[in-house]
């Protein structure tokens, strides 16, 4: 449900298929953790097998990767368009994420999306509030601020300025939040269909840049 958002809908069909691939990856990870965990057991002495297997999940799990990146955007849609896309309810960077939401709205300074995951068990909301700086001396920007449940989650920095015939745009992205090595091959996911998701509201991608971090 939206409340009288309009959401994009080949953004939102590219986010859907993410989210198919997605899970497919997840549930890949688990199952080779659990197999893993199996193989312990049968080729170890019980209490001796809890050793690696307390070890892989921990390893799986804990905190370790910060991500972050760079990416530079062209599109025919004119500066004041683009500014106006990025502030709104439906940022173009976080097609991935509004594009697979239960409930889009507007919020005050920005927008909100309720998430659900685990079979619809649970459902987190995620809120993005946006400022658009007019500067002078240098290209306009948004910066949209990501947080999940009121816990900090990431944040954007867009620089819009009219080039030859559209619009460039320069998008610095980072996280706030620290993930495990079985999260890694989801971000590896995200990183393919982020892209895709761009092209369907209009948007090349000429040039992007990741990074990890600990």
């Amino acid at each position: 449900m939206t409340d009288d958002i309009e959401v994009p809908r080949d953004a939102t069909a590219v986010a859907r298929r993410y989210l198919r691939v997605e899970r497919l990856v997840s549930g890949a990870v688990a199952l080779g953790i659990g197999i893993a965990g199996a193989a312990a057991f049968l080729y170890l002495p019980p209490l001796w097998a809890l050793v690696p297997i307390v070890a892989l999940v921990a390893l799986a799990r804990a905190p370790v990767f910060r991500s972050g990146g760079r990416a530079r955007l062209r599109t025919d849609a004119s500066p004041e368009s683009v500014r106006e896309a990025f502030a709104g309810a439906t940022p173009p960077p976080l097609a991935l994420q509004w594009g697979i939401a239960d409930d889009v709205r507007a919020a005050d300074g920005g927008a909100a999306f309720d998430i659900s995951y685990l079979f619809g068990l649970r459902t987190v909301e995620m809120r993005v509030d946006s400022e658009v700086v007019e500067a002078v001396s240098e290209p306009d920007r948004v910066e949209l601020t990501v947080t999940v449940d009121g816990q900090p989650w990431g944040s954007y920095t867009a620089w819009i300025e009219p080039v030859e015939g559209g619009t460039g745009i320069t998008v610095e992205v980072g996280s706030d939040r620290k993930f495990g090595l079985r999260r890694l091959p989801q971000q590896l996911v995200a990183r393919r269909y982020r892209d895709a998701a761009l092209a369907a509201q209009g948007y090349e991608t000429v040039e992007r840049s990741f990074s990890l971090s600990r």
